[in-house]
């Protein structure tokens, strides 16, 4: 028994001096750059994982679940390259990469979690979808940067020592610069396409609680954002000469400009009619049967019928709308998810 526990205490030693001098001495610099680039390569799946998991998906859930493996991917990559023996003479590269990941895990543990939580909102105003929108830019203009300045640390590196790098190497920082341009465009269409639904949205609430005043007011700066939407289209910068955002956010726009003009005031006569039929018939049913007149009688019957006329007309009207507009709001996420998937470099 005791030799046999010698035995496994004697492999267990082997296996671990090996692990330890495999892990912490390299016999040229090729080895250690391969090191370091296996490490990176792994951080570059997850972050690349995690960016297209805040492009495209609606569950904060899980970008907050890709968000925290992807810290940890970081983390376990910078316990490994902190315990390995830096190649002779290369101390300052790898205080280089090791800062480059600590920005990293900074940025990921303080400015994404915050674009997390914002995410959560960003629905609810225009205000806050712009905020959200900006803080997503500027995160993912810090964590390109990280990347870049990496990638000129591991040049610098090769270049001292006579490595050639291979193009893969630098994959996710181009990667990561085609994405920002093409959500940077994306979002910009999308911003003028949304300050005009968000504002629908607190007009159909208006229409729902059957609020004139409040209907009126929100088809007028419906109709307003919706013609200044129209000529900032004009002014955008086409990206690869792509127009199918800004060709499905202009047939949004124009969606709520005949809405407001045309549709939202023949609304509001329905409404107008109920609040005077309303009126006659709160009248009416105050007094006794015997102390109704044949005029009040006759024109009570009279806006009854005209009353359920147009409530026949208000709903047709309602539900042709509405298909119109869940056909328009579809086109534009489709339209979205088809130019994302153009342009946003495969795996």
């Amino acid at each position: 028994m005791q030799s046999n526990y010698l035995k496994a205490f004697f492999v267990l030693i082997c296996v671990l001096t090996f692990q330890t001098s495999t892990a912490q001495n390299f016999k040229n610099a090729n080895d250690y750059l391969s090191f370091i680039g296996k490490e990176n390569k792994k951080i570059s799946k997850s972050m690349w994982k995690y960016t297209k998991s805040v492009a495209h998906s609606k569950s904060a859930r899980r970008i907050e679940g890709d968000r925290k493996r992807l810290i940890k991917s970081i983390e376990r990559a910078m316990i490994k390259i902190r315990k390995a023996k830096s190649f002779t003479g290369e101390d300052d590269y790898k205080k280089q990469v090791l800062d480059y990941m600590d920005l990293r895990t900074s940025l990921l543990k303080n400015d994404y979690a915050k674009i997390v939580d914002m995410k959560e909102v960003a629905e609810q105003s225009y205000d806050f979808m712009e905020a959200y929108i900006l803080a997503q830019k500027l995160a993912d203009e810090r964590m390109q940067e990280a990347q870049e300045t990496y990638e000129n640390a591991q040049k610098d590196f090769a270049a001292r020592n006579n490595i050639r790098l291979i193009e893969s190497e630098t994959e996710l920082g181009r990667k990561m610069k085609i994405s920002n341009e093409v959500f940077e465009h994306k979002n910009e269409v999308y911003l003028v396409f949304f300050k005009s639904n968000i504002q629908e949205r607190f007009m159909l609430n208006a229409l729902s609680s059957n609020d004139i005043s409040a209907i009126q007011q929100n088809a007028n700066a419906l109709q307003t954002f919706a013609e200044e939407g129209l000529q900032a289209l004009d002014t955008l910068t086409i990206y690869k000469e792509d127009t199918s955002l800004i060709e499905a956010t202009k047939k949004a726009l124009e969606f709520y400009l005949d809405e407001t003009k045309n549709e939202v005031p023949k609304m509001l006569e329905f409404f107008l009619l109920n609040e005077k039929f309303t009126a006659i018939k709160e009248a009416i049913d105050k007094k006794r049967p015997k102390e109704r007149t044949k005029k009040e009688i006759d024109q009570y019957n009279a806006m009854a019928n005209d009353i359920n006329k147009a409530i026949v007309d208000f709903n047709k009207r309602n539900e042709t709308l509405n298909k119109k507009r869940t056909k328009i709001i579809n086109q534009w996420n489709e339209a979205s998810a088809k130019f994302l998937s153009r342009h946003i470099p495969k795996e």
